[in-house]
């Protein structure tokens, strides 16, 4: 199929950039696209996943610490402005929509970027005194807060790739996915296996890798050895 007028549908400026992946072959052009959405459409289950389970093991463990309503600024729990933000934006939606204000419906309202500021560097003091507790009793002994925010900020940019249908064919995604995997398995080893079970990017990533005719742009180089580039067999996999 020669999918007319696929490009219009796209935007030019879209298209372009997998043209030049695929080094100006439109077919393959097309089918780039469609190995992008198809990876995107494989990562929604274990980012769904360690967004649920790490939005609710901060919940349990702050709950039991600092109550049920931990989020609210008479808990002086929160330090970073946008969160409190975000809190009161979420209380908001749920009164305008006529729903119960409830911890659960408020943690169920927050974004992952509020979850992933809690392992921030103003929450060092929270985290050797309460937040350690998420780790699940099978996690690697003596996790720092940094074992999770290194890990979380580009997951957080993937996630946020995806959700907004941009090029991620360029990532290391078989790294990001295993670390996905990785902290899922620190948080909740039930959630994990549930994960693995309903897991499809080891299906749907190719097993030779991403061949692409030129880099992306806007990308940090590091050594990949599964994907192949088609200017030079050795180079390495480009990622945000």
């Amino acid at each position: 199929m020669d999918h007319e007028n696929f490009e219009d549908a796209l935007s030019l400026e879209r298209f372009g950039r997998y043209l030049a992946w695929a080094g100006g072959d439109r077919g393959q052009a097309i089918a780039l696209y469609g190995l992008n959405t198809r990876l995107s459409e494989s990562l929604y289950t274990p980012l769904q996943t360690l967004e649920v389970a790490l939005r609710n093991r901060i919940h349990t463990v702050l709950a039991e610490a600092k109550g049920g309503d931990w989020y609210r600024d008479a808990a002086g729990v929160l330090l970073v402005p946008h969160q409190s933000e975000q809190v009161a934006k979420a209380i908001q939606e749920l009164a305008q929509a006529g729903k119960p204000i409830t911890p659960g419906g408020v943690v169920a309202s927050l974004t992952f970027s509020f979850w992933t500021t809690m392992f921030n560097k103003d929450y060092e003091t929270l985290w050797q005194q309460t937040l350690h507790r998420i780790a699940a009793p099978n996690a690697p002994k003596g996790l720092k807060r940094k074992s999770f925010s290194g890990a979380l900020t580009p997951i957080r940019v993937l996630r946020n790739r995806i959700a907004h249908h941009e090029p991620i064919i360029g990532w290391n995604l078989s790294k990001h996915h295993a670390k996905i995997m990785e902290l899922i398995d620190w948080l909740s080893p039930s959630a994990n296996k549930w994960c693995c079970e309903n897991d499809r990017f080891p299906l749907v990533y190719p097993r030779d890798g991403i061949v692409l005719a030129q880099l992306p742009d806007q990308v940090e180089l590091q050594p990949e050895s599964s994907v192949q580039m088609g200017l030079d067999a050795t180079a390495a996999l480009a990622e945000t």
